[in-house]
């Protein structure tokens, strides 16, 4: 191929990315399919822009998936396994060898052979990490239950990768011994142990150099203080490793994955991960893109009925095995849907293990080209799993597991607690010592009955409606304390408050800046942004740690947290982002600030005259601040 011919090649593969990947993330189907789609469209059936050398640029941009497996070891930390055990490899384990249990009995009752139906079931059981964490996070969904529950059988996936290519390099072996004749099965026997101690020679080598070497490598490199240096140290410490698992045997994915275990614990860690992040992605893309382009579309169509029933089959079963693990570890309706949902696909890590499957003569070119097909198209579908659980399994669990109100027994409480998330609770708890009772009021089932068993006693409503609001004994209570997380609910029980109960004190939590001067101007006098006080708190602390006194630390926080206070209510009729005046004093402000803080740092045990007057102190930070500066400028002369 000439040089020209390889800058084309280049040039359409990452041209196909730029374009499809945004439309395909604008569109909801995330950046892999944008990447598949990207291939399809180039490939030879549709634009014929790359030819059949495809498989050529697949081995090369396989390269991604070892740097994968690299930074996945970098990341996992013996100890948060053990925290995760119950889910990582309890839910984890049972889902990969359930599923691929299920997927080999089928096959081999229907079509291949033992190692075929091994290496099938393994594969099949698989589920796509990039997608399913991206569309997670797309959805805010990753730290719900069943989010969390996805994410751990996603991380035990990744870990069972390695051993799983080694179970595939054994059936393999197994397959060369059982075509070939006794001669060859004697040579394969007698150079059995020899290969043994070289792989246990190689692991070895691994976790030595990784333990014991790299630190006083890595250390002389950086340094240099040269970014790149860096950079292609860790290209050349994955390559080499890459290359030598190769040379002995073993694949170069176990290797690489080994090594940043090893080095999981590395002060290193995270210059290794940022610095071969790029790679990772562009690679992993230029992989995905190859995989579109070399799906055999003449294939998919002369045995269509076939691919479909194995893409059903493969689907229904993952749901149903899904569905009952989560069952099984006491997932509700709606997270248990989710969870289903999500996993029900076959992932990224098959295209390599049918890829090396076939290399390793385990599958013929019809096998290899229906699974690939299959796993393509089961990540295609992906989305629409998603789009039906999204809408139209989720509403009808939400509404059944739905409840009515709580009756809510009228106390005479003098506080009305709306919302008892983190913020709540540790506010309702400060009320409780200082012997004041409250009633409260929260709309989540799961955060109710966890907070049962530590003796609160929480009702379940909806308190932005007047009925609610009233039973809760807003007639007769003295202090309304909205502690709710979503300014859409805090600002209709605001209003509902202030026009039905007029003598009801409102303490509100504010999202944010523009949510604390919106509440101002609606008549709210306490209000406060639920960060504020811990990031003042937190700033003191730093202080303190720099070298800063604790008296003077404090006395900052007090000063920073009074002129603030004033400052808001000054800006609270010019609150508007586009108001000139109002981002000038903005400016001023701080400047104003910086000055009074270098005021007290200078007499930090002297009482100033006019410490609350704002105007006075400013002005006195000016003077004071020219005077500092006259010195300078006369030297200067």
């Amino acid at each position: 191929m000439h040089l020209d011919e390889i800058f084309f090649k280049i040039m359409i593969y990452l041209l196909a990315a730029v374009i499809s990947v945004p439309i395909a993330k604008k569109v909801g189907l995330g950046s892999v399919l944008g990447y598949l789609i990207a291939g399809i469209i180039i490939g030879p059936f549709v634009l014929e822009l790359v030819g059949d050398d495809g498989e050529g640029v697949m081995h090369f941009a396989e390269f991604g998936v070892v740097i994968m497996l690299f930074i996945v070891g970098l990341e996992l930390h013996p100890s948060m396994l053990w925290r995760m055990k119950r889910l990582v490899l309890g839910l984890g384990g049972m889902q990969i060898g359930i599923t691929a249990l299920i997927f080999a009995l089928i096959t081999a009752f229907f079509w291949l052979n033992t190692a075929q139906a091994i290496t099938t079931g393994l594969i099949l059981a698989l589920s796509s990490t990039a997608i399913v964490l991206q569309t997670l996070s797309e959805k805010g969904l990753l730290q719900s239950r069943g989010g969390r529950h996805s994410f751990s059988v996603l991380l035990m996936q990744d870990i069972s990768v390695v051993p799983i290519f080694a179970i595939v390099a054994l059936l393999a072996n197994q397959v060369v011994v059982d075509s070939g004749d006794s001669s060859e099965l004697d040579a394969v026997t007698s150079s059995g142990w020899m290969q043994l101690l070289i792989i246990i020679g190689a692991v070895g080598a691994i976790i030595i150099g990784g333990r014991y070497v790299a630190h006083y490598i890595f250390k002389f490199i950086a340094e240099t203080r040269l970014r790149e240096l860096f950079t292609a140290t860790a290209l050349l410490l994955v390559i080499g490793i890459a290359g030598f698992m190769d040379v002995v045997g073993l694949s170069p994915a176990l290797g690489t994955f080994l090594a940043g275990v090893v080095l999981a614990n590395s002060e290193y860690r995270y210059e290794l991960e940022d610095n071969l992040e790029p790679f990772k992605g562009l690679l992993l893309g230029v992989f995905f893109i190859s995989v579109g382009a070399s799906i055999n579309f003449d294939l998919l169509f002369s045995h269509w009925q076939l691919i479909i029933v194995i893409l059903s089959i493969v689907v229904t079963v993952k749901l149903l095995v899904l569905f009952a693990l989560g069952k099984l570890f006491k997932l509700s309706a709606s997270h248990n849907m989710l969870f289903t949902f999500s996993l029900a696909q076959a992932g990224e890590f098959g295209f390599v293990l049918i890829s090396f499957a076939t290399q390793n003569a385990i599958y013929d070119a019809f096998t290899s080209g229906v699974l690939l097909i299959v796993v393509a198209l089961s990540m295609l579908i992906t989305p629409l799993l998603f789009i039906v659980n999204e809408h139209l399994i989720q509403p009808r669990l939400l509404k059944s597991e739905s409840r009515d109100n709580d009756a809510v027994e009228d106390n005479g409480h003098p506080v009305i607690i709306a919302g008892f998330g983190r913020l709540g609770q540790v506010l309702g708890r400060f009320l409780n010592v200082n012997r004041i009772n409250s009633t409260i009021i929260d709309n989540n089932p799961h955060n109710i009955e966890y907070l049962k068993k530590f003796g609160y006693k929480v009702y379940y409503g909806d308190i932005t409606r007047k009925d609610m609001l009233e039973a809760a004994g807003a007639a007769h209570a003295k202090v309304l304390v909205i502690a709710m997380s979503e300014r859409l609910q805090i600002d209709k029980l605001v209003e509902l408050a202030q026009k039905h109960y007029p003598n009801l004190q409102l303490i509100v939590r504010a999202v944010d800046v523009a949510h604390d001067l919106a509440l101002q101007n609606s008549g709210v006098k306490a209000h406060r942004q639920a960060t504020f006080d811990s990031a003042i708190q937190l700033g003191s602390d730093a202080l303190t740690a720099l070298g800063v006194s604790k008296h003077q630390s404090y006395r900052s926080a007090l000063t920073f947290k009074h002129l603030d206070k004033r400052f808001m209510k000054n800006l609270q009729q010019r609150y508007s982002k586009d108001d000139p005046h109002f981002v000038l004093e903005t400016k001023q402000f701080s400047e104003h600030l910086e000055n009074i803080l270098l005021l007290q740092q200078k007499h930090p045990y002297q009482e100033l005259d006019c410490a609350w007057d704002t105007n006075s102190l400013i002005d006195e930070a000016k003077e004071s601040k020219k005077k500092d500066e006259m010195p300078m400028k006369q030297g200067e002369e």
